[in-house]
């Protein structure tokens, strides 16, 4: 049987502690249960839900068995027709503005 697919109308719709899902990788996953164990807090999790968490998840640099350990919470895929546009969270890499001259 496929994965169950998700819009992001329907991701959007899971953003607190009460129903958290979290896009990594365009799979859907249901953190809500997992909320009181995260070792980093529920709060970074809250931040990071209903939205495309893929570059949060990464830059944090989880280990090995938090990978497997996610696949219990995996509920299914992004929607073919929104993978490309899942919100991301702002890059906060620095500023893009040219120094002043002088420098």
């Amino acid at each position: 049987m496929p994965p169950k697919t998700f819009t992001l109308e329907e991701i959007r719709q899971h953003h607190d502690n009460k129903s958290c899902w979290v896009i990594i990788h365009d799979k859907v996953y249901d953190v809500t249960k997992f909320l009181d164990e995260h070792p980093g807090g529920e709060e970074v999790l809250i931040e990071q839900s209903g939205k495309d968490a893929t570059d949060a998840f990464e830059d944090v640099g989880h280990s090995t068995d938090a990978r497997e350990l996610m696949k219990q919470y995996y509920i299914g895929d992004v929607a073919e027709k929104d993978k490309s546009s899942a919100p991301k969270p702002p890059k906060t890499t620095g500023s893009t503005e040219e120094p002043p001259k002088g420098y």
